[in-house]
């Protein structure tokens, strides 16, 4: 029994193997990955060997049981070699003289075997799951291919959605939006007195930079133009650098989000107002 039992881990071990290895593997990945190459040949080696050690220990071991011990082995191999008979649905060699057919190829004679059991049940089984098959996705219009591929993206942009929340420095001028958590609030706060305060004031009341509390915009407002202003920089020739080599992008969009909060405010002394006046999209 423990024999059976290595086995048939063994056959489970490689079946996981297979199934691993089993999508293409470029010649490019067996060259970064010497460990693939090592694990087949491992799997190659176990394969080779593990029949003739198995046999090797079996036959030892054999030796080894006592004589009641080999009855009990003895009777199990009968039973194991009665059902693959069983399985296998051929009459033994003794019998074949009474399915042989009459015709004669050259001296060559057939057998009139049934087919073996294991393949008439696996047919049954087939029209069985044909049966199923037909009626969930012909007759009750089961979800086709279609479906589960919009299933697919319908799970896939929830999945990026909430990658993005624990990966924003993934993110552009296109996909930026306003960030209203404390943290980066207060994140935001900190960007700006370090670096922005200078030219825009602590209030955001404009200075050498212009005033940040009004409506009127020298490149846009919105938290999308805020942000593209603040890594690109402003007006060639004159106005802002560019911040994309000193901050990350989610320390672009921290400022930027923190810097539309002086909007509607009223600062002490604050600069006259640049630009056109911005009117915030609302999408319909």
């Amino acid at each position: 029994m423990k024999s059976y039992i290595k086995t048939f881990f063994f056959g489970l071990i490689l079946l996981v193997v297979i199934w691993y290895f089993s999508k293409p593997i470029s010649a490019l990945e067996l060259v970064e990955k010497p460990e693939i190459v090592f694990a087949l040949m491992v799997l190659f080696l176990a394969v080779l060997f593990n029949g003739k050690i198995a046999k090797n220990l079996n036959e030892s071991r054999f030796k080894k049981l006592s004589e009641e011990e080999k009855k009990k082995c003895a009777v199990q191999n009968d039973w194991l070699s009665t059902t693959y008979k069983k399985l296998l649905g051929s009459k033994p060699m003794e019998e074949e003289h009474e399915i042989i057919l009459d015709h004669n190829y050259d001296g060559i004679r057939e057998l009139d075997n049934n087919l073996p059991p294991w393949w008439v049940y696996g047919f049954y089984a087939s029209i069985v799951f044909a049966v199923f098959y037909m009626f969930k996705y012909h007759v009750f219009n089961g979800d086709n291919q279609y479906d589960e591929l919009n299933t697919e993206y319908a799970e896939a942009k929830i999945a990026i959605e909430e990658y993005k929340k624990t990966a924003k420095n993934l993110v552009d001028f296109n996909t930026v939006e306003v960030l209203t958590e404390i943290n980066d609030i207060s994140a935001g706060k900190k960007i700006f007195e370090m670096n922005c305060v200078a030219c825009h004031k602590a209030d955001g009341g404009g200075g050498i930079g212009p005033n940040l509390t009004d409506k009127y915009w020298i490149l846009g407002g919105g938290i999308k133009n805020v942000f593209k202003t603040i890594s690109e920089g402003g007006r060639d020739g004159k106005g802002m650098i560019a911040w994309k080599q000193s901050l990350k992008p989610l320390e672009m969009a921290q400022v930027s989000s923190y810097l539309l909060q002086f909007q509607g405010t009223t600062p002490t002394d604050s600069k006259a107002a640049e630009g056109d006046e911005w009117i915030e999209e609302v999408d319909n």
